[in-house]
């Protein structure tokens, strides 16, 4: 089978392993695809693989011998799902690749912001240490995690995953998830989102992108919120509306954000956030760890070998 990968450099810029998918039919792979050549690429495949390259009803009525599309992430809002059922073309993602890792950079997003390691680094290389008059110095308030109180809004495996890793660092923890389990229970205390917001000390975005809660951190929930809470969101950017969150920064009202997205990815250069006080931005790599993104391609290539037996594995 001719398997067509439209934009593989974000999951192996050299560092990982195509041999997988290379096992299992003509692969061609291309670093990234623009719109102009996206239909001459794509025409010949019978399987298309993407990442971020859309793949709408245009390029699937262009692509004439296409069975599959497999989509290298969890997320598969690029993919026209609907009119690619409607024409009987597969669609299948990789829902479950990165929950320990991108549990694990919640978690570094609040240690810099709590512990200001690279701060201080920096500081010291500045020779700042080497001519203080004292022992010991700090440029920021640290803070201690221990018997703070984590909110966690959507506690599915990254949200429950991040409640562990609190526990460890001795922090009680309240979520708030359409969905209860006993797992839940023994992790977290369920509440309501009222209740959340106004004890948390630390608030967790681990919940999916939906139409009913694009905007959920907004100036009315913000003004909910324990004054100094800390945010983080390596979830989706549109959660959050960027003007109202700056301007709580500014205020104090909310003392750091950590965000690893945007509402525009890449980020607009005049997203109000990049010169908001106390507010670290990273370019959406919670998920880039070498070994998620070797998963990611194992994954996919197991996706695409249960189509091609037959069977059905992680369709969307």
């Amino acid at each position: 089978m001719k398997i067509v990968v439209l934009d593989g450099y974000t999951c192996n810029p050299g560092d990982t392993s195509w041999q997988k998918l290379q096992e299992l039919g003509e692969l061609t792979v291309y670093d990234r695809t623009s719109e102009d050549l996206l239909l001459e690429r794509a025409k010949d495949a019978e399987i298309l693989v993407t990442n971020k390259t859309p793949i709408g009803k245009e390029t699937i009525d262009a692509c004439e011998k296409l069975q599959m599309i497999a989509v290298l992430a969890t997320g598969y809002n690029v993919v026209d799902t609907a009119y690619a059922h409607e024409k009987g073309i597969a669609v299948a993602n990789v829902p479950a690749y990165g929950t320990e890792i991108v549990a694990q950079y919640a978690i570094a997003l609040l240690l810099e912001i709590t512990s200001q390691v690279g701060l201080h680094a920096q500081s010291v290389k500045a020779g700042e240490w080497s001519s203080s008059r004292d022992f010991a110095y700090w440029k920021t308030p640290l803070i201690e995690l221990n018997g703070k109180t984590a909110g966690i809004i959507g506690l599915g495996r990254i949200g429950k995953a991040t409640a562990r890793i609190c526990r460890a660092l001795g922090m009680k923890v309240l979520a708030v998830s359409p969905h209860e389990d006993e797992e839940g229970k023994k992790l977290a205390e369920y509440v309501s989102l009222p209740e959340l917001l106004k004890e948390s000390d630390v608030i967790f975005l681990h919940c999916p992108l939906k139409e009913d809660n694009k905007g959920l951190i907004n100036k009315d929930t913000i003004a909910k919120m324990k004054d100094g809470v800390i945010l983080i969101n390596n979830a989706r950017g549109p959660l959050i509306v960027a003007e109202d969150l700056a301007a709580a920064l500014n205020s104090g009202k909310v003392y750091a954000a950590g965000l690893d997205v945007a509402e525009q990815e890449p980020i607009a250069e005049d997203d109000p956030l990049l010169r908001a006080r106390n507010c670290y931005i990273t370019p959406h790599i919670s998920w880039a760890a070498r070994e998620a993104r070797q998963r990611i391609i194992d994954m996919t290539a197991e996706n695409i070998a249960a189509f091609q037996r037959g069977e059905d594995l992680h369709r969307v």
